[in-house]
């Protein structure tokens, strides 16, 4: 058990490690006044003005507009799939609501997944559309976060940059870059990286031939846990071999997923020049993150009762690592299924090495709630501004307390800011809590369900979650793919995504046309250990009053019906 904890310590150190030069990197793209001669013509081909000031008005129109545009060239593309080149298979164009629920999932950095990629997508379509749109669903995040925290470090000035600027700058100099040295070695470890769609293999026993299904894996796969995607090439995601074929490849999935996002907290530190601010917010991920990876760990490993009343030996020994192996990779086994689980749901990436509807009720609590607290690292740029979120709404609650006006980064924190700050707090509660009532009662919903009682409504939970958080990760015993589900966890995804990040980019351009406040004797410090910890109280408490009655119906009700000995109904 020792061996565990200290693979768990040496992941956190590598990650720490990393952070430092992602995050002073991420800082120099988003502060350099300076564009490259590419970048330049990339501008000049768009039709774009890199010079131009945008207020937070104008930065979120272009944002929404531009990924709507790209939105419906995907949708337009799934259609027309059968008329396009590379698509030896003559896999057929996706339906209508299909298409929608697959456009909006990858241009939102969701990348939910309602098809088996390797039987319903053509090379063309896995490359343009879905490879295409994770650049672009990464990038976007990660230009919103520059925007946000330009807001934050400037003073009576009414623009946060240049969308365009940030967008570009992210594509040419952190995405691409190191998708393409990630695919490398992901090539290097045995991830396919080819044209051609299939192999036939002769079996061992020389009387059949399988179908080896393939394609450009690598170059997905870089893309798809860096930019905290999620999509799989197959629909087996990162538990094919041919998606994570070794135990590096696992480990290096893992560390992508969290490399920028971790990142962004260094960067945040170097561009308000004030790098203990920066470690706070990394300090808060962390704590959160290392207590839900201890939850899902200590839930797997000590198994399930209803197994051990079977007669399933489910005691670590020597020979076997012991616990619910059901649903897991044994080559990956149970603490690095456990470290997957919580880093990908943190992360809002959405990629699995395992069965997520089979982890026991207590473990399936971990990835539940890091979708439904949405901050814990998060998603490339947005993860950062959630947390930046519950950042002011900790500093108002400290003001209340004490009885001064609340600042936040030298900025006073008044009505306005905590009006737009409430409004992208409670529009992703109302998201998941709301779509879920809806599948409870619309007639036929159910019909979509492998389980019933509390674990069937684990699942209808958890692909709101999945699709408002922006993650894509499913309880795979719900058949997602109908007109219903794929119209409303499409909606989810739109809603998530936009709905949340609008009221604060608004909340970035307020703070920017703000005067600086020197610090005074009753300034309440953020950049102490004292702030990361009320930080996470109030993040803990906001989501656990939330979300709690809802867990509470489905995997807190399953863990005790197993504690109990029961069948599910």
């Amino acid at each position: 058990m020792g061996l565990v904890w200290i693979e768990y310590a040496a992941f956190v150190a590598v990650l720490v490690l990393l952070t430092i030069p992602t995050g002073w990197w991420l800082a120099r793209c988003f502060t350099s006044a300076h564009d490259s001669r590419l970048e330049r013509w990339t501008y000049a081909a768009m039709g774009v003005d890199p010079q131009e000031r945008m207020g937070w008005q104008r930065y979120g129109a272009v944002l929404v507009l531009s990924n709507g545009l790209l939105m419906l060239l995907g949708y337009l593309l799934l259609r027309l799939q059968g008329s396009l080149p590379l698509n030896p298979l003559q896999n057929a164009a996706q339906t209508p609501d299909l298409a929608f629920n697959t456009a909006a999932s990858f241009i939102t950095n969701t990348n939910w997944q309602a098809y088996a990629g390797e039987n319903s997508l053509s090379n063309a379509t896995q490359m343009v559309v879905i490879t295409g749109l994770m650049f672009a669903g990464s990038a976007a995040g990660l230009a919103a976060a520059a925007g946000f925290v330009r807001g934050l470090a400037r003073a009576g000035s009414r623009d946060i940059g240049n969308y365009w600027v940030d967008f570009v700058r992210m594509l040419w100099r952190v995405l691409l870059p190191l998708s393409l040295l990630l695919a490398l070695v992901y090539v290097w470890q045995g991830v396919p990286q080819t044209l051609g769609t299939e192999v036939l293999a002769h079996t061992i026993d020389g009387g059949r031939t399988q179908q080896l299904l393939m394609g450009p894996v690598a170059s997905l796969e870089s893309i798809k846990h860096l930019g905290t995607n999620g999509g799989g090439f197959f629909g087996m995601n990162a538990a094919h071999p041919f998606e994570n074929p070794t135990p590096l490849t696992n480990m290096l999935h893992i560390l992508a997923m969290l490399l920028i996002p971790a990142g962004m907290t260094y960067a945040l530190g170097g561009m308000l020049l004030k790098r203990r601010q920066g470690w706070v917010f990394f300090g808060a991920s962390l704590v959160i993150f290392v207590g839900f990876l201890a939850l899902v760990w200590v839930g797997e490993q000590n198994g399930s009762s209803l197994l051990a009343r079977a007669g399933a030996d489910q005691q670590w020994s020597a020979t076997q690592s012991g616990g619910n192996m059901e649903g897991k990779e044994l080559r990956f086994g149970i603490t690095d299924t456990a470290l997957f689980v919580t880093a990908t749901t943190a992360a809002t990436t959405g990629s699995v090495n395992a069965m997520h509807d089979s982890l026991t009720p207590l473990g399936s609590i971990t990835p539940l709630a890091l979708m439904m607290l949405n901050c814990v690292f998060g998603g490339d740029g947005v993860g950062l501004i959630n947390l930046l979120q519950y950042a002011i709404l900790t500093v108002f609650l400290a003001g209340m307390m004490i009885g001064r006006t609340p600042e936040f980064l030298g900025k006073k924190i008044e009505v306005r800011e905590i009006k737009l700050v409430m409004l992208s707090v409670l529009a992703h509660p109302a998201c998941i809590l709301g779509w879920t009532a809806l599948a409870m009662l619309w007639p036929g919903a159910a019909d979509s369900l492998n389980n019933r009682g509390p674990h069937g409504f684990s699942e209808i939970l958890y692909a709101y979650a999945s699709a408002t958080a922006n993650n894509g990760s499913a309880f795979a015993g719900l058949n997602a793919n109908t007109p219903f589900f794929n119209t409303t966890v499409g909606l989810a995804m739109l809603m998530g995504r936009y709905l949340t990040l609008l009221p604060l980019l608004a909340v970035a351009g307020s703070m920017a046309s703000k005067a600086s406040v020197p610090a005074g004797a009753g300034t309440f410090p953020t950049a102490t250990p004292l702030f990361t910890g009320l930080l996470v109280f109030v993040v803990l408490i906001v989501g656990g009053l939330t979300f709690l009655p809802a867990l509470a119906l489905g995997p807190v009700v399953e863990h005790l019906q197993m504690l109990a000995g029961q069948l599910y109904p």
